[in-house]
């Protein structure tokens, strides 16, 4: 039986903020410290901990222990019951970090909600993992232009460099992206920063790397000034997804952040919508989205003819509104790159298609 004479009244863990703090024992330190920003915590804890807590620095020092209090779920198993050592259905994270990777597993933890329960699963965790090896594979094609700076600190391409449409647009894309997710950090709902950044990066690896692929290879009928911009873009746009990834994928990011970048990406500076501030004629995500489609449309005819995506094509007739073709002129010439385009014409009307013709492939 349980020893009558204890009474729980979490007399020590209602200190934790003062303990930690140095109260009593390292002025200077608690000056500095206290009150603290943030207290993480479980919702099932509420009126023990965090209440108790909040009594004692009341009492103690007429004010809150901390800023902000966020709460967290709890872990649930298959059956949707919580993850409990008494109920012995925790798992040990030794074998998923092993077999996933510490990022992959981060990166599960961090799709849960604030305040929300959520189920343990491995599916989650496979899909950080791809999540990593894409963003290495996506890193290492962007460098591959700026292997000369692979040593010493690294100075960043001038947005000024970039002057191409498609560029343009991409970059104020990744700048809607941060001011997003810088929002949701500020709110403290850091699965939506995740959300927000990983939908992002995946579009931007489905289409704008195959869009500008040839122009910054330097293939084709472009200007040294046109291959400057692609890479600029790449340039930058790396940057800041390195950094806005970093909390979620913190050694994928200082693996990459070290190829080319002197420190580490955890030291640096959250990115800012200034560092990609770019000239405004036509620098809306609209350009890219448009172009996106099209190459779509493209990609969708050669799967349906069951041909390779390298697959020459003949002529491409799209049609969408007037507004929306004058952005694809302006980015014509990626298209054709990407979809092996030979003549891409475009018709005005309400019903927007894209109508693909195949070409031989054995040209």
């Amino acid at each position: 039986m349980g020893d009558p004479d204890i009474m729980d009244t979490w007399a020590t863990s209602s200190l934790t903020p003062e303990i930690a703090c140095g109260w009593e024992d390292d002025p200077g330190l608690f000056e500095a410290t206290f009150p603290m920003d943030l207290r993480p915590q479980g919702h099932d804890i509420i009126r023990t901990w965090l209440f108790s807590t909040m009594v004692r620095s009341h009492y103690e020092f007429a004010q809150a222990p901390w800023r902000n209090a966020a709460l967290s779920g709890w872990i649930l198993d298959p059956d949707r019951k919580k993850m409990s050592k008494s109920k012995g259905n925790v798992v040990v994270p030794t074998e998923l970090l092993e077999q996933h990777s510490p990022d992959a597993v981060r990166y599960w933890a961090a799709s849960a909600r604030p305040g929300t329960d959520t189920a343990f699963d491995v599916a989650q965790m496979k899909v950080g993992r791809r999540l990593a090896i894409k963003l290495l594979n996506a890193s290492r094609f962007a460098l591959g232009f700026a292997v000369d700076r692979r040593t010493g600190t690294t100075t960043l391409s001038d947005p000024s460099d970039v002057t191409e449409i498609l560029d343009r647009s991409m970059l104020a894309g990744l700048s809607d992206l941060v001011t997003d997710a810088t929002a949701a950090f500020e709110e403290f709902d850091y699965a939506r920063a995740l959300e927000r950044t990983e939908g992002w990066f995946w579009a931007f690896c489905d289409d704008y790397l195959e869009l500008v692929k040839t122009r910054a290879y330097g293939e084709g009928d472009y200007s040294p000034a046109e291959i400057a911009s692609a890479r600029a873009a790449l340039d930058l746009a790396l940057s800041v997804l390195l950094r806005l990834f970093a909390p979620f994928l913190p050694f994928t990011c200082e693996e990459v952040w070290s190829w080319w970048m002197s420190g580490s990406v955890h030291r640096t500076t959250w990115p800012t919508t200034a560092e990609l501030a770019v000239p405004t004629t036509g620098a809306t995500p609209e350009a890219l989205a448009v172009a996106s489609t099209v190459l779509s449309g493209i990609r969708g005819a050669k799967s349906a003819a069951k041909v390779s995506m390298r697959n020459p094509v003949d002529r491409v007739v799209v049609t969408e509104m007037a507004d929306r073709l004058e952005l694809l002129g302006l980015v014509a010439g990626d298209v054709r790159d990407a979809g092996r385009v030979s003549v891409l014409d475009s018709v005005e009307g309400d019903e927007p298609s894209v109508e693909v013709v195949l070409g031989d492939p054995e040209q």
